[in-house]
């Protein structure tokens, strides 16, 4: 079936092309009976505008894009929100990619979203990915590093203090008494987990007799948390740390699920802390204390922040980087804490 154009709605409505495109462009120079006459034509045709041709004559999209390396996480869900909220208010469409970690993938999005000329792209990736973005960027389209610091001054950025809350984590943990934690997390090669391993390793030199196990894990879902918790499980108490800091709160939530269930105590025997703190955490069988970014502002700044690169006038720091606080839960709430 043929697609139906603006000649056909002026046709049925009895009016000129012009009026049409008024209609569409600038209603306010329509007067009421016409418009009600082309808003009649436009239901009965099913008439459904088509910007391509729109977005070609003034050189600008409407849609700007976002890829999430893993779309089922609660946390990249909460940022799309923000993202789409701030770019609605702004005029703009978001088309949401999944690449579920894979490179190829990932590359295709990019080459994708590049073909078809949007504004630009919020990217979050859980590699090095600066090159690329760097040859969109030669080729005319912009784009914002999402939760991950960039290395290049050229390349804007929208992140998280990950050593700071990594610090916030372990220091919480050490001041309930912990003497013997462990950093479960992986691979840490992706500079979100090395930085929040740092973080918490800084915390660890800072108290004396205090040892960090490193538990390195393939990946950061609630699957992988039981199999950890399951091997702790399988030492002896003494052999066991006091105190967990999970580098998601996906991980988290595993780790005391399976801890619970085998009779280990959530803090008592150990103490547990999380980082995201995506809904789930707070309302887990044991609440997990978490380490919280603003999730209400990570969004909304990456657009901000991609908007006005766009426009020519970026600020003149364009590598955001938010400070993290903890949210103290059950998990790690001990009723008697160390002299």
């Amino acid at each position: 079936m043929a697609r139906v154009g603006i000649r056909e709605v002026a046709s049925l409505a009895d009016v000129s092309l012009g009026t049409v495109s008024h209609y569409l462009n600038h209603p306010d120079r329509v007067s009421e009976e016409k418009a009600r006459r082309i808003a009649d034509a436009i239901e009965q045709l099913g008439f459904v505008r088509n910007n391509a041709g729109r977005q070609l004559r003034l050189g600008q999209s409407s849609t700007i894009a976002y890829i999430v390396p893993d779309v089922s996480n609660p946390f990249f869900a909460t940022i799309a929100e923000g993202v789409e909220q701030r770019a609605t208010e702004a005029g703009l469409a978001v088309f949401i990619a999944n690449s579920s970690r894979d490179r190829a993938r990932e590359d295709a999005y990019l080459e994708l979203f590049e073909e078809h000329g949007v504004r630009g792209m919020l990217v979050a990736s859980p590699r090095p990915i600066e090159d690329r973005l760097a040859g969109a960027r030669s080729r005319g389209t912009p784009s914002v590093l999402v939760g991950q610091r960039s290395s290049s001054p050229a390349q804007p950025s929208v992140s998280i203090d990950d050593v700071s809350g990594g610090y916030l984590a372990a220091k919480h943990l050490i001041e309930g008494g912990c003497r013997r934690l462990a950093f479960i997390g992986g691979p840490l090669a992706i500079r979100q987990v090395g930085d929040r391993l740092q973080g918490a390793s800084n915390a660890v030199r800072e108290a004396p007799g205090v040892t960090l196990e490193v538990i390195d894990v393939a990946d950061r879902i609630i699957a992988e948390g039981h199999a950890v918790a399951e091997g702790l499980v399988a030492r002896s108490a003494g052999q066991r740390p006091d105190g967990v800091f999970a580098v998601n709160d996906l991980l988290a939530i595993g780790i005391a699920q399976t801890l619970v269930t085998s009779g280990v105590r959530v803090p008592d025997d150990i103490a547990l802390v999380g980082y995201d703190d995506i809904e789930y955490a707070e309302n887990a069988l044991v609440p997990i204390s978490s380490v919280r970014p603003p999730h209400e502002d990570f969004g909304v700044a990456a657009v901000d922040l991609l908007l006005a690169v766009v426009s020519g006038d970026p600020p003149a720091e364009t590598q955001v980087v938010f400070t993290p606080e903890l949210r103290v839960r059950a998990s790690s709430r001990r009723e008697t804490q160390p002299a």
